[in-house]
C-alpha cells in the first residue's frame, strides 16, 4: 500500500510505502548519488567518490549502519544507530558531528537494485540531502533519472546533484 505522507516538518511530500520491509533492506549498499546544498559540501563536489555501507537490523527493530568512505588519508569508517519511528521506512539518528537528532527516510526502494533516501535536519537553517543507493556500484540510467527528479523536486539546483563515476575506490577492496 502506498500513501502520501507529509514528513519532516517540510512542505514537500513523498509517497511512503506502508509495506516497507526493514529486513529486505538489510545488506550492502553503495551510495552512488548525492544531492546536498550545504556550503561546506561545495569544495567536495569534485572529489566525491562512491561509498559503501552495510545495514543490519537489531532485535528491537532499529537499524545499524556501518559505512566506509574513501578519504585522502585512507578509509573512514562510521557507524550509525537508526531508531525506527511509527512511519514505515523513517528513522531518526543522533549526529555527533552536529550534536543533534536527524531524520532519515527511505522514500523508495525495490530492495534488490536501488533506494532513494532523504535526510533532513535543522541546523541554523534547514538542510536536506537526497541520496541514491545501489546494491552495486552501477545503477540503470532510469534509476539515476528518478534520483535526479526527486532531488530537483526538493529544490536542489542541478550543480548540487552528484553521481560520481561507478569506479569503487581501491580502499574498499
Amino acid at each position: 500500500e502506498v500513501r502520501d505522507v507529509y514528513i519532516l516538518h517540510i512542505f514537500r511530500h513523498f509517497h511512503i510505502n506502508l509495506s516497507f520491509s526493514v529486513h529486505s533492506f538489510t545488506g550492502k549498499w553503495y551510495r552512488v548519488g548525492l544531492a546536498y546544498d550545504s556550503p561546506g559540501f561545495v569544495p567536495l563536489r569534485t572529489i566525491m567518490k562512491i561509498s559503501v555501507g552495510v545495514i543490519s537490523v537489531l532485535p528491537n527493530g532499529n537499524v545499524n549502519l556501518t559505512s566506509w568512505e574513501a578519504v585522502p588519508v585512507g578509509c573512514l569508517t562510521q557507524s550509525y544507530l537508526y531508531e525506527r519511528t511509527s512511519i514505515p521506512g523513517q528513522f531518526t539518528y543522533f549526529s555527533t558531528r552536529h550534536n543533534q537528532e536527524k531524520d532519515i527516510t527511505v522514500v523508495e526502494t525495490n530492495y534488490t537494485e536501488y533506494a532513494l533516501v532523504v535526510k533532513h535536519k535543522e541546523f541554523n537553517r534547514e538542510y536536506t540531502q537526497v541520496a541514491l543507493y545501489g546494491r552495486s556500484s552501477r545503477v540503470r540510467a532510469e534509476v539515476i533519472q528518478k534520483f535526479k527528479a526527486l532531488a530537483l523536486s526538493q529544490g536542489f539546483p542541478r550543480e548540487s546533484i552528484l553521481t560520481p563515476p561507478p569506479k569503487i575506490p581501491k580502499e574498499f577492496y
